[in-house]
């Protein structure tokens, strides 16, 4: 069902984007994959084209869904799965830096791609936003406020392009997932039970399915991927 639509990764060769992006080319899609640093070969598949891009400012946001476009003629699926966690510090002890950064990564820079995407999705007439949030966007723990915050507010941004878009087929998700067992969280955290973790292939799994004719009827969705809790 995926064969002929055009699907574009973000963080497509990082923990998670790694297995999302081998998802994708596995239903036979062509996958548009993007990082700051990515190569063709760290893929396989003549269906896989690599495009190293920011999407820190709505004009290299811009610049790279052009590419896409330019390259295979239009966007069906934008599957994000980029985001930045800082932690550690309580909301009186967090600084401006790092609030500024955990606004920057999680929501200015999804905020940037949806600019630069949505008009090229609504073309689809079957358009498909997937992002990954975080559990912290509905329930924060402590000294991790700049994170939570910011994947709050990236929920309400994708909730609301879901209301704004779906006159024209558009349907868009977010996927809410606990601690996503990835080498670096393992290394980070290598006291932990890694067997609760959320395994990055059942997300990406998900991804997919959402991508899918089924994904239009769960329109502004936010769906709890939590693991073993």
């Amino acid at each position: 069902m995926m064969k002929d639509k055009i699907v574009l990764v973000t963080g497509a060769n990082g923990g998670l984007g790694s297995h999302v992006t081998k998802a994708f080319l596995a239903t036979g899609a062509t996958v548009a994959g993007t990082s700051r640093k990515i190569q063709q070969a760290e893929f396989a598949g003549s269906n896989f084209a690599a495009i190293p891009a920011e999407i820190s400012s709505l004009k290299t946001a811009q610049t790279l869904v052009n590419e896409v476009v330019d390259r295979f003629g239009r966007l069906d699926v934008l599957a994000h799965t980029v985001g930045g966690f800082a932690g550690g510090q309580s909301i009186a002890a967090t600084d401006d830096s790092t609030f500024l950064q955990m606004f920057n990564i999680n929501l200015y820079a999804t905020f940037h791609l949806l600019r630069a995407a949505v008009p090229a999705l609504r073309k689809s007439g079957q358009g498909r936003i997937i992002a990954i949030g975080s559990r912290a966007a509905l329930e924060p723990g402590a000294n991790v406020g700049a994170y939570s915050a910011s994947k709050a507010a990236m929920v309400s941004l994708i909730k609301t392009v879901a209301l704004e878009n779906s006159d024209a087929g558009i349907a868009a998700a977010v996927l809410l997932p606990g601690t996503i067992d990835t080498p670096a969280n393992r290394k980070s955290m290598p006291n932990a039970d890694f067997s609760k973790w959320v395994q990055p292939a059942n997300i990406a799994a998900l991804m997919v399915f959402l991508a899918g004719e089924a994904g239009k009827e769960m329109n502004g969705a936010v769906i709890p991927v939590y693991g073993s809790v």
